[in-house]
Parts: structure tokens; sequence; C-alpha cells
């Protein structure tokens, strides 16, 4: 079989990797995702038993009827924020004392006993479509969407009363309840629109109201008899979802209107000034009692404010607000707080400049640390990412102990079962769970092929750890071992990788060399595992030296890096992968500059296209997917975080934007984009190929249809690596 087919077949190899974890409040039992092999696309949940190291199905989706193909609009849309693109249970929810889980299949409603042997899962009489259910800390009850209304149904009734109630449901046109905005989801990090109380006695919800948002529509020519969906877009400059935040009671107690429905109490910030309500969460009053907190930002993004609020009242009160002369990142994980209630947050130091993580004021994280989020908080213990500023590639969990005063990064015994392996500590990926002394770790390296999942007993002492692993089912690669060249590429020490073929030695024939860039912020592409490189591996088969530079703009560097582009999203991103070529031809000699291609995705798309025709004497063809040409085109959060508004900065986007530069095309130039795609709409294409007609300019136009943002049709996956080889290849011949 090969490679594009095994990979998509495989949707790049995670089909059969455990995920999305969770951990027993003893550390005996976790509980996580799994296909059943490296191509079963129907998910599982599992149970993994610590001691003895072995885990069973707990729900089987195929056992349930599951139809992937019929899925309710809110859940297909919830799945494209997430870039989801499995299938069966792709998520799910436990409550506090891991008894029970939740889930939702083709739209149904089910839940599985997590105690005793031998529990079936059963399904709830819920209001289908469901869309996103969450059971309670308690596990009693279970709240979840359907059609914009949020619903609450009992689990623990008798089968014949179960107790579904409306909670509170759309009061008006293009007005929801519970779920996120296209924004929120999208660049925000906030997937979800409720939150149960630790007490289960409310809910937080967020109300939507998208009746001044702008409508777009996204067709399918190749299906003419279907009707266009219509879709809330918000771009730069327009106008955003009015969203709301309200609490209601839930239980026994509070009050209540005379049609049996909860009274809301509305948290009132203000939102004229900060419109964005980016987290949503809840922690215990110094009273013990629950209180809702919140991160909201304004327009510009230059400030984030920290508020709590009376879930009674709605009452909201100020604990901190942070601000920046550029733009105030939001950070994973954060605001979260330890079991004595001390805030754990993620800020700016003021002498260096770079963030580092806070519990109640103080830091905990090392300065020369790059902190990239909080993972989680259990009692007294945070368990944070980061890398060293000097390898930005390797991506460490620390785990801080506030009782035992504990502050180290994480090791992981080696394959095998002796704890005296090599513990690997140096180098590759890392995510995780923590709860208690129980640590599940996650971990890729250059040193071997996938993930392993380790998970650890006594994690937060300093000795032996006893350990067992959850094994990956992915199937390995059909390529040989990446062979990786990494260096800090010329003056501002670029993070770069060059990609060759396992079979080249330099005393052959001089290689094209393919530029592989992501470029922009929030995606990192220089790291230290195996898995990061397998398609630059088959590129670099074909006959290709694949070049990967992360310039500025990317994470992992610095802050001051990252907010280099700032009112310039090309100049300072095109100049670094130029620099990183002619590093890369000084110290490879049989690098053929004379030859040299790019691809790219999203904004490896626009950078793509933005380097044919701003350099052509650099690059001499390009392969542009998904590209955003015109910014002015792309979402009000992201956009105006680095640009501005069009009508406040409009050289910015001026300076940002390609379809002015259409004419100077002189270079192969192949587009390629989903006529679904409602991330980067097709308009992106469509405008610049009618631009580079207008301008007599020859190019290759290539729309998928059906699909979205993230082509994750095996064939289509497969065809597109073909297609751009072909037309790489031969765009890149030479004299």
């Amino acid at each position: 079989m090969s490679f594009p087919r095994q990979q998509a077949r495989t949707q790049r190899f995670t089909i059969g990797v455990p995920r999305a974890f969770q951990i027993s409040p003893d550390g005996q039992r976790v509980a996580f995702l799994r296909g059943r092999d490296g191509v079963d696309t129907g998910t599982c949940l599992w149970v993994h038993e610590t001691e003895a190291g072995t885990e069973s199905v707990v729900a089987d989706p195929k056992a349930l009827g599951a139809d992937d193909e019929n899925l309710p609009p809110e859940e297909r849309a919830r799945r494209e924020r997430l870039r989801e693109s499995g299938g069966g249970i792709v998520s799910y929810t436990v409550d506090d004392a891991f008894t029970r889980a939740v889930f939702t299949l083709s739209g149904r409603l089910f839940y599985v006993d997590l105690v005793g042997d031998g529990a079936a899962p059963r399904e709830l009489p819920a209001v289908t479509p469901v869309v996103d259910p969450r059971i309670s800390p308690a596990g009693d009850r279970v709240a979840y969407v359907s059609g914009g209304a949020v619903h609450v149904i009992d689990v623990s009734a008798a089968e014949a009363d179960h107790g579904d109630r409306v909670i509170v449901e759309p009061d008006g046109d293009h007005v929801s309840w519970g779920l996120a905005e296209l924004v929120a989801a999208e660049e925000m990090g906030r997937y979800r629109g409720f939150w149960w109380a630790p007490d289960g006695s409310s809910l937080a919800v967020t109300r939507v109201d998208e009746s001044a948002v702008n409508t777009w529509y996204v067709s399918d020519p190749g299906r003419p008899h279907q009707e266009p969906t219509a879709l809330r877009y918000p771009p730069a400059g327009g106008v955003n979802a009015d969203v709301r935040l309200a609490v209601f009671p839930v239980g026994s107690a509070g009050a209540y209107r005379r049609d049996g429905r909860p009274s809301p109490a509305w948290v009132e910030w203000d939102r004229d000034a900060f419109p964005y309500l980016a987290t949503v969460g809840w922690t215990s009053g110094p009273d013990g009692n629950p209180t809702v907190v919140l991160t909201a930002q304004d327009r510009g993004q230059r400030a984030l404010a920290l508020l709590s609020a009376d879930p009674a009242t709605g009452l909201v009160a100020e604990v901190r607000t942070d601000t920046d002369d550029v733009w105030v990142e939001l950070m994973p994980g954060v605001p979260a707080h330890t079991g004595s209630g001390e805030l754990v947050w993620i800020a700016r130091e003021s002498a260096s400049g770079e963030r580092r993580v806070y519990v109640g004021g103080a830091p905990v994280s090392p300065s020369d640390v790059y902190v990239r989020g909080v993972v989680d908080v259990d009692g007294d213990r945070v368990l944070y990412t980061g890398s060293p500023v000097e390898n930005p590639g390797d991506v460490s969990l620390w785990l801080v102990d506030l009782a035992t005063g504990l502050s180290a990064p994480v090791e992981v015994p080696g394959h095998g079962s002796s704890l005296d392996a090599d513990p690997g500590a140096h180098g590759g990926l890392r995510s995780g769970r923590l709860r208690g002394d129980t640590l599940v770790v996650q971990h890729r390296s250059m040193d071997f092929a996938g993930v392993r999942t380790v998970v650890l007993r006594n994690a937060g002492t300093e000795t032996r750890r006893a350990h067992s692993e959850i094994p990956s089912l992915a199937e390995t690669p059909d390529l040989p071992e990446p062979r990786v060249e990494f260096w800090r590429a010329g003056e501002r020490r670029i993070p770069t990788a060059l990609v060759l073929p396992s079979w080249y030695h330099d005393d052959l024939r001089r290689l094209p060399v393919l530029v592989a860039p992501y470029g922009g912020p929030h995606a990192q592409r220089v790291l230290n595992a195996r898995g990061a490189y397998l398609t630059a591996q088959w590129y670099a088969e074909q006959g290709f030296a694949v070049l990967i530079a992360d310039g500025r703009g990317t994470p992992g560097i610095g802050v001051e890096w990252e907010q280099a582009v700032h009112l310039d999203l090309a100049e300072p991103v095109l100049e670094d992968q130029v620099e990183a070529l002619r590093d890369a031809a000084a110290r490879f000699p049989f690098l053929d500059t004379a030859r040299v291609g790019i691809h790219g995705w999203s904004f490896g798309g626009f950078l793509a296209a933005l380097a044919v025709l701003r350099r052509p004497d650099v690059f001499h063809a390009a392969v542009a997917g998904a590209p955003v040409i015109d910014w002015a085109l792309y979402d009000t959060h992201y956009t105006e975080r680095y640009l501005g508004t069009p009508g406040g900065n409009p050289e910015a986007y001026e300076r940002s934007s390609l379809l002015e530069e259409a004419a100077k095309l002189e270079r192969p130039l192949m587009m390629i984009h989903g006529l679904a795609d409602d991330n980067v709409a097709f308009a992106h294409t469509q405008r610049m190929s009618s631009a580079l007609m207008a301008a007599g300019r020859p190019h290759t136009v290539l729309p998928l249809s059906g699909v979205t943002h993230s082509p994750s049709d095996p064939t289509v996956a497969e065809n597109l690596m073909l297609l751009q080889v072909e037309f790489l290849k031969g765009n890149l011949r030479g004299e």
C-alpha cells in the first residue's frame, strides 16, 4: 500500500492512538477513547486498570447502532471547529466519582456505569438530536443541547420517568443557548456553552444572538439540487455575535417561573468594553459556596479581564486585568484554582516580558522555560507544558507540587518493564492528565514511531514510580525512518529542519528544494517527534529536500517573536522563509536553489502564494491549499488581533493581502480549496482566480466538492498528495 493511501485511511496515523483521558479518584482506573485497530474509525470508550495493566471496552458504537453519516448540523460544526475527523464516540464526560460516563452517538444520548462488571451502555430518552452532553458532578443528571435549547435529564430516576426538562430555549431568531459561537470555537479555544456548578445545583449557560452577524452561504456546485448552507460569519471589522451569560438553578432549590422553568441570574460584566467571552468555569468561594469565574477580552485584544460572579445575583467583581500594548494571548488551561483556592494563572513577567505560570501571585515555572499552557490542576498539584528556551522543539510536562515544593519536568520510563530503563526525558512532545497521585503521560519522540502512553503512579514523588502502558493500536508508517537535520538558521536563529531522502548521498545529483511551512501563529512545525515529519519524508522520497522553518509569528521562541507579525502578516514570515533557505543552501551545497517549490495549507497556503508573488527570484512554483488571500474576508477575533480592523488600519490589510498583487504572478501556482470550507471560505481562492484571470496570468485551481477546511475523505487526501507531487515535479525540472 502506498504511503499517501495509508496516511489517508489512518487519518495521519491517529486512529488507534489512545486519547481523552479521565482518571478515577483512587488512580486505579483510566478511561480513554481509542479505535479497535489502526483503521477503525468507530472509536470506543475503554477503561484501563492501572494495577493489572489491562484494558477493556465499556462502550462500542457498532454495538449501539451508530451512524456517523447521520449527525446533527450543530455536531458537525462542533467537530469541524475541533478538527475532529473520527467517528463513533468522539467525546464523553464522567462524574467526579468516576462511576458513570455519558456520550452521544448519531444525535442520541447514552450512559454507561463504570462500576461493577459487565455494565452495558443504555440510551436515555432525550430530545434528539443531542449535542454536547455533560454529566453532573454527582453523576445523577445530564445537561445537553438540542435545537438551541438546554435540557437536563435525570439518569438515576426510574426508566419510565427520567424527567427530561427544558432549562432554557431560544427566545428569538438566530438565538441559541449552550453552544459556542464560531469565533469562540475557532479562535478562542472555547468549544462549549454551558458548565455545571461543582455541587450540581446550577448551570452557567451562554446565550448567543447572531441576528446581526453577516450571513454567508456555503454551496456545493456538485450538488445543484441542494440549497446553500447559511452561515453566520463575522469577517474582520464586522459585527460579532452578542454573547451573554446566565446562571440557572437546576436543583430542588432556586427561583422558578410559573412555567416551571428556572429564572436566570444574568452575569452582567461590561460587555461593551469586553465583548469576547473567552472562558467560563466555577470555583469555590471563601465561604465554600460555588462561584462563577470568567475571562473577557476587549475587541482590540489588548486587555483581558478575570472576573468572578455570584451565581445567585450575577453580581460581578474584578479579580485582575492584564494588558499589553500589542495583544494579550489567551493561554490554555487558565484560569484554574488549587485545592486551597489559590489562582493559577499565566502572565508576562515584568522583568523579561516572557510568560510564566503563577500560583497565588508567585511564579512556579523557571524563567528559562517557554510556557505553553496549564494542562491540569488537581488539589495542590499543577501540571503545565513548556519548552527550554534554547530548544523549542522539545515540549515537556512540568509538575509542581505546592505541598512538597517539587517542581520538575516529568520523566517517562523507557520501553519494557524495567524501571531502570532510560527515561528519555530529554526530547519530544508531551501531554498529560493528572489526578491525585496518578499521571497519564503521552510522549512523542524522534527515537520511536508513534505515541507512547504511560500511566505513572506516585507521580508527585522523586522516587521510582510504578507505571503501566496503554498501548497504541495505530499502524506503523510504511516509510523509511525520517532523515532530519536540525539547526537554528541565520542571524535570527530560526528553528529549521531539513528532511532528506533516505537513499540520497551528497555525491549524487543536486536536489530541488520543497519549502513546507505553516509559518503563522499558533502552529509550530519544527518539533522533536517523528510524526511531525512523515509527510515531509514521503515528499523527500520523491526526490526533494524538504525545508521546514518556524519563522517569526510561530510559537515556541518568545512573546516578542510571536508579536513580530503585528500589523504585517506577510513580510516578516516571508523574510524568515527566505533567510532559512539561504542558510540551508550555505550549509548543504547539494541543495539546488534554482529549483525551489513551496507548499502549505491555510496560513501555509497564504504563505505559499505570497512567496511566488513577491519573491519569484527565490521560489519557482507553489501549491497553496485553502489559502487566506484577502484578510478582510477572515474572522474578527483572529484577524483583528494581528491587523486591527480594516477601517482602522487599512494599510495593514494592504500589506498582508494578495488580491492586488495578482498581476505580478510569473511562477506556476496551484490553489486547492474545499467548496464547503466554512473557516477559510472558497471565496478567497475564487477571487484570486478571478484577479489572475483578469490579469491574464495562467494558474491552476483544484476545487474539492463537499470538502471542508481539512480534507478527511481518504481518497481525496491520498490524491491530493499525488497531484501536488506531479505539479511540483513538472514545474521544477530546471533548465
